[in-house]
């Protein structure tokens, strides 16, 4: 099966939201970081992470009041294997569009083991999204979230301290605070490893998307690409639980029209596996071959290739000719400003014949509050619409989509009471 490789459109800031002034500094409130932490927010009250397999997290500014809008965040802890030497980093955005542990470099202070390919030389990988290109070295960890942990885990520390950039790992860098906006990725998606079958095939195959890189030195010269085992390539943490490891369900209070400062949400680990992962009577969408669902829009309309990610901050989807509505100037031009608030409906379908109708709103990006970080009605176009292809997707349902909703993300191949993964459900 063909891997949605990171998707997620992370790094979007509403920077120059409303009246073109910036969002203020805000003291929003951290992630928890464990069994029986508290997480408060602006709207949806408090929420406590009361079993293991609960990990808190929270939409706020961001880390260092960056001023991040729509990013869903939770707190990770990362120890040298078999020991208590442990760490915990703050603010890694929560993304469904994307598979493995990514942190910065520069947040680092653990002596990490690193990740070797069959030739005993070091790791690194190039891992392309949306807004650019993730570089940096592979390390090894005990990841822990909330009271699950996963041994042996590869990770990825995203930055340029231990190898230069090579100048064939191409698009945009990603690799520190400022690129990122985060302290890292958490990829919760529907995949075991970031790549698969394809970076295991030989580094001169047309079949390796060249991801990963062996480097003899501290050169950027010195990092070729090479094949790496799919066993050994950069993991999903949750899959690497001894139970509740089939999959991730995420919880969001719905946020005003107007948004709010802050909210928090819950990360719950595994699906059908404990009495508060239960599917209840969400529908299930199956992912076909390429990791996507359909969206039809308006209800009865086309019909468009699409999927979810929590990773992204807005909700894009075609374009301003196509949607009939109007793009924002300036600084905001990735997101609509319609003129007035407008009410939308499609309708979700899978491959397995289960669908259902989504009511969302588009507001006017340049009119929204600067104290709001969590925003439900935040639209943009989407990247690279209109296609010839009718593969490439044309709706992201990105955070906004999550508020209000309990959404459940099941991990491909694994076995669920829903059957096996991949799918998303609500």
């Amino acid at each position: 099966m063909t891997r949605l490789l990171a998707l997620g459109t992370m790094g979007i800031l509403l920077g120059n939201c409303g009246n073109g002034g910036s969002h203020p500094l805000l003291s929003g409130g951290s992630p928890g970081d464990g069994l029986g932490q508290t997480q408060t927010g602006g709207v949806g009250g408090s929420l406590v992470a009361t079993e293991p397999n609960m990990l808190l997290g929270v939409v706020d500014s961001g880390p260092q009041d960056i001023g991040y809008t729509n990013g869903l965040f939770a707190s990770v802890t990362l120890c040298e294997p078999g020991t208590t030497n442990c760490q915990t980093i703050d603010h890694l955005l929560v993304d469904t569009g994307s598979v493995g542990v990514r942190v910065l470099e520069s947040e680092l202070k653990l002596a990490l083991p690193t990740a070797k390919n069959a030739s005993g030389l070091a790791l690194a990988e190039c891992t392309p999204f949306v807004d650019g290109t993730a570089w940096g070295p592979v390390k090894i960890a005990d990841v822990t979230m909330g009271g699950e942990s996963a041994p042996n885990l590869a990770i990825q520390l995203i930055g340029e301290i231990t190898y230069p950039m090579p100048t064939n790992c191409t698009g945009t860098p990603i690799t520190d605070f400022k690129t990122l906006a985060a302290n890292g990725i958490l990829g919760v998606g529907v995949y075991l490893q970031d790549c698969g079958a394809a970076c295991a095939q030989a580094a001169t195959s047309k079949y390796n998307p060249g991801l990963y890189y062996a480097c003899s030195a501290a050169t950027a010269t010195s990092c070729k690409v090479t094949q790496v085992p799919v066993a050994e390539q950069v993991a999903h943490p949750v899959a690497g639980f001894p139970v509740n490891n089939n999959g991730t369900i995420i919880q969001l209070p719905s946020v005003p029209a107007s948004g709010a400062p802050s909210v928090p949400g819950m990360l719950v680990f595994g699906i059908g596996t404990q009495a508060n992962n239960g599917l209840g009577n969400a529908t299930i969408l199956t992912l076909d071959g390429q990791g996507y669902v359909s969206t039809t829009f308006p209800v009865g309309g086309a019909k468009y290739t699409s999927f979810l990610d929590s990773g992204s901050n807005g909700l894009f989807f075609l374009n301003a000719t196509t949607a009939k509505i109007s793009t924002c100037t300036g600084g905001l031009k990735d997101f609509y400003c319609p003129t007035s608030t407008t009410n939308l409906s499609a309708t979700l379908s899978s491959t397995n014949g289960a669908s259902a109708n989504i009511e969302f709103t588009v507001g006017n990006a340049s009119k929204m509050s600067n104290s709001a970080y969590a925003l439900g009605n935040l639209a943009g176009p989407m990247p690279g619409f209109p296609s010839s292809d009718n593969s490439v997707p044309s709706f992201d349902w990105g955070l906004p989509f999550y508020y209000g909703r309990t959404v459940y993300t099941a991990i491909d191949t694994r076995d669920t009471p829903g059957g096996p993964g991949p799918y998303f459900a609500f």
